[in-house]
């Protein structure tokens, strides 16, 4: 039977990570993953993140895409050209295929995320 996720907080704890230290651009953020859904075949993971402030640098694959809604705080997306994108709360933000650039969170931030990664 095919049953609704719920895109509720999970009372405990999710996974743990910082970003790697070659792309830290300021600061050395803690960032918390909760995932709450992945399809069967791995192309689409649907979760809960949050974060502390910082920013690192980001490169997404180009079978890579993510759309993500900030609940709390606010971020803002660097691209290579020197173009920022400021998100808030209550806002959603897509970062396409291929972006290169540079994530930071400008106030903490807790924001649902979906990843969408097809075969190559």
């Amino acid at each position: 039977m095919v049953s609704i996720v719920r895109m509720a907080q999970p009372d405990e704890g999710g996974a743990i990570d910082h970003p790697r230290p070659e792309r830290l651009v300021r600061g050395n953020p803690r960032r918390e993953t909760w995932p709450l859904y992945e399809t069967a075949d791995g192309v689409t993971s649907v979760g809960i993140w949050a974060c502390e402030v910082g920013m690192w640098r980001i490169v997404f694959a180009p079978n890579k895409e993510e759309y993500f809604f900030v609940l709390e705080g606010h971020v803002r997306l660097h691209a290579r050209d020197g173009a920022a994108v400021d998100v808030r709360a209550g806002e959603g933000a897509v970062i396409p295929a291929g972006f290169e650039g540079a994530f930071e969170v400008v106030s903490p931030v807790r924001k649902h995320f979906v990843v969408v990664t097809r075969p190559v």
